[in-house]
């Protein structure tokens, strides 16, 4: 609400780069409902006496651009506005506020992170398993490979030709990157969607890009799988800090174990939450909670094996595409466990087992 023109030039900017499309007013709204109902509103200073008497709701903001108007205060008071924004000081911040509005943002998405605590350990398979399952619940999932070099996560899934956009695409992103902009220009495989990277040459995805698709996924709610690699450098670290929590897959091996402390120690650095998911075959004298007491880690289960899983996957069938396949049904039970009310602090439940 503005007659003010330069403030509404500026503020049909903000909601552009927010990616909303704004209803403009010169005084309160004639249709019953409209200011009751709209998830955010803009009163420009200009306008604030117009809106005296509106119903008190929450959402409401009173902007403008002359940093020493008098009474501003107590316009914001009489229209109940929870804050007052002076432009351009407060345009990134709004920008924010506009796009979450327009997106509608409840409880942001449990966010797993998968790392192998050697190669081969099976890291990438488990990651697929839980996004397959969780899609097939009924969850909003999304997977992110945050594996350059594992040779693109959408091969596992059989839709390496699918369409869509791959981190390449996404290589200068930063700021805000919209939620359902994101989750519409990613591949659709297997009822869930998948960010991997190209076949072409390797790009190296710079921190603020990782953090600003990470930060859309996770507002989008649901859940939210990433692979990751067993070295931390500046982009898997800030992968790392959006976490809820870390699987690290490590084999029932000496020397697999003792590959797993490192990574775990290099991991856990920024990652609070770190449980691990032991893989037999065991040697002998080992089993799955001497691997985890090993690596000084919480257990999160024993990872089982599958045969024909390969043969599967030839054939076109995701890692846990078998609804009744051992794989599934261990990724169903975490799922119902890490899915259970938020514990203190707000974090995931399902502690080891």
């Amino acid at each position: 609400m503005t007659e003010d023109v330069e403030l509404l030039d500026d503020l049909l900017r903000l909601c552009a780069a927010a990616g909303a499309e704004p209803e403009v007013h010169h005084s309160l709204p004639e249709r019953r409902g409209s200011w009751e109902q709209a998830p955010m509103i803009l009163v420009g200073d200009d306008a604030a006496q117009r809106c005296r008497g509106a119903v008190r709701r929450r959402g409401v903001m009173l902007v403008g651009r002359d940093q020493d108007a008098p009474d501003v205060w107590r316009r914001a008071v009489e229209i109940g506005a929870e804050y007052v924004l002076r432009l351009p000081d407060s345009e990134g911040w709004l920008v924010d506020q506009i796009a979450n509005a327009a997106e509608g943002v409840g409880r942001p998405a449990l966010t797993v992170g998968v790392i192998g605590g050697r190669g081969g350990s099976g890291a990438s398979t488990l990651a697929c398993a839980l996004a397959v399952t969780a899609a097939r619940a009924g969850r909003r999932t999304m997977l992110i490979d945050g594996d350059p070099l594992g040779g693109g996560i959408d091969v596992l899934l059989g839709g390496e030709r699918a369409d869509g956009m791959r981190w390449p695409d996404f290589v200068h992103s930063k700021g805000r990157v919209g939620g359902g902009a994101l989750e519409e220009s990613l591949p659709a495989l297997h009822g869930l969607r998948v960010l991997s990277w190209g076949r072409d040459d390797w790009v190296a995805i710079p921190p603020q890009a990782i953090q600003a698709v990470l930060a859309a996924a996770r507002r989008l709610g649901g859940v939210v799988v990433v692979d990751l690699p067993r070295r931390v450098d500046e982009s898997v670290a800030e992968a790392l800090a959006q976490l809820d929590l870390g699987l690290l897959v490590v084999p029932g091996e000496l020397r697999a174990v003792a590959a797993a402390k490192r990574v775990a120690s290099m991991a856990g650095m920024v990652l609070d939450d770190l449980r691990v998911v032991a893989r037999g075959p065991y040697a002998a004298g080992l089993d799955e909670r001497w691997v985890a007491q090993a690596l000084g880690l919480p257990l999160a289960g024993e990872l089982p094996l599958e045969a024909g899983l390969l043969a599967a996957q030839d054939g076109g069938a995701p890692p846990g595409g078998s609804a009744r396949g051992p794989l599934a049904r261990f990724c169903t039970a975490f799922w119902e466990r890490a899915l259970a009310p938020m514990g203190a602090g707000g974090r995931a439940g399902g502690g080891a087992s």
